[in-house]
């Protein structure tokens, strides 16, 4: 049975040729904090490496930071910059907290760590968002107080494919820190985790206008292991990760060479033209499934605003929920078939719990417990697209007369 793999907004497969300079860079056994020939070495490979990575992002190479994945990244843009709050660095009235902003369906690894923040005394406003998982802009607006010191959006939803205005959303920043008196000496940071967003849309740090960006190797045909923290010059983090001085002093550790190196590969393996091919076959599957399965609810952006497009849905995210049944029974019938799907972040697959990304854009009780999400990648065809329809409908159809029975 040829398998359909339809989770590569969880991980993608290894690009070859990422593979084969992940090989190379095995090579360089030196440590690259060294001061002998092979130390030079690994250090010069680092930084051609890092230098690939901030053309990449129309960044500064010195803004550019390698951490072991996006979790890290994500943890160490947020408790980096607010274990960097001394009460010395910002001038706020007494007994006024420091607040941050976020939203209600971002990744786990930006929610906990604000979580435990909002625990040690932050102050924390979680942005509400619409029924296709947009944020409102206006709420953003009235929500920034001269006290927020960090805001943290993510790019793309790892769940729903919304993709949010981030350009926009750094220019109301940007217009709200000029507006702000001379006395207010810390900084309002803007975060973006953009780990989903990296294969398909701009990534260019200036155009957005962030401060703080993460993304990792795992959902660009990299390798695993290998996360990207990009903070703007001026940005003042304190290390979460402490022991050496690599990364500038930043974070303590061996750099991993290998993964590096084919992070930087994997990026240049990016290509513009793939997302527009699989958002025509996202387009085409949505459209199909709406007359084969007109039970069946579409998860996120869903209108005439996309057409082939990915402005407002990442190309290669497809969620739906299948009333009456459950993901767990679903994902485990479609993998008989060779399907391999997911039903929501891969960092909560084990939970029994339904997502807090559909719970938070009000979707109705029926649906929340029969979530799939196929995300589609650079293998997919339409073919295996027409397969899995064919497939969904069986297993859909049987399912609901073995439940009968009972």
């Amino acid at each position: 049975m040829n398998k359909i793999y339809l989770d590569n907004a969880a991980s993608t497969p290894v690009n070859e040729k990422v593979i084969e300079e992940m090989a190379t860079a095995a090579k360089l056994y030196g440590n690259p904090s060294s001061y002998n020939d092979c130390g030079r070495k690994a250090r010069e490979y680092i930084e051609i490496a890092r230098l690939k990575v901030a053309r990449f992002l129309d960044a500064h190479s010195d803004e550019v930071v390698f951490t072991s994945s996006g979790t890290e990244s994500n943890n160490f843009a947020i408790q980096g910059v607010a274990r960097n709050l001394q009460p010395t660095t910002y001038n706020l009235q007494p007994k006024t907290k420091p607040h941050i902003i976020t939203t209600q369906i971002e990744h786990l690894s930006v929610f906990e760590p604000v979580k435990r923040l909002e625990r040690e005394g932050f102050d924390v406003t979680y942005l509400s968002v619409d029924k296709e998982g947009f944020v409102n802009l206006g709420e953003l607006q009235k929500s920034l107080r001269p006290e927020t010191v960090l805001v943290s959006i993510m790019y793309a939803n790892n769940e729903i494919g919304t993709i949010q205005p981030i350009t926009k959303i750094g220019k109301l920043l940007s217009d709200f820190r000029s507006h702000q008196p001379s006395a207010i000496s810390h900084q309002l940071v803007f975060h973006v985790d953009a780990c989903q967003a990296t294969e398909y849309l701009d990534m260019g740090v200036n155009h957005l206008g962030v401060d703080l960006l993460t993304f990792n190797g795992s959902k660009i045909y990299g390798p695993r292991g290998i996360g990207v923290l990009y903070a703007r010059r001026g940005v003042k983090l304190s290390s979460i990760l402490l022991g050496g001085e690599q990364e500038s002093g930043l974070r303590a550790g061996t750099e991993n060479l290998p993964a590096i190196g084919g992070l930087a590969v994997a990026l240049n393996k990016i290509d513009e033209k793939e997302g527009k091919r699989i958002a025509g076959l996202r387009d085409y599957f949505i459209e199909k499934i709406k007359t084969l399965l007109p039970d069946v609810k579409i998860n996120g952006p869903v209108d005439k605003r996309l057409a082939k497009s990915f402005i407002h849905r990442l190309p290669n995210n497809i969620n739906i929920s299948v009333p009456g049944l459950t993901s767990e029974v679903l994902l485990l019938e479609l993998d008989k078939h060779g399907i391999c799907a997911g039903s929501g972040s891969a960092c909560t697959s084990h939970s029994v719990e339904p997502s807090h990304v559909l719970r938070a854009v009000g979707l109705d009780k029926k649906y929340l417990d029969g979530a799939l999400r196929f995300s589609m990648g650079r293998q997919t065809i339409k073919k295996d697209m027409d397969r899995v329809l064919k497939i969904l409908l069986k297993v859909t159809g049987d399912l609901h007369k073995r439940y009968k029975k009972i």
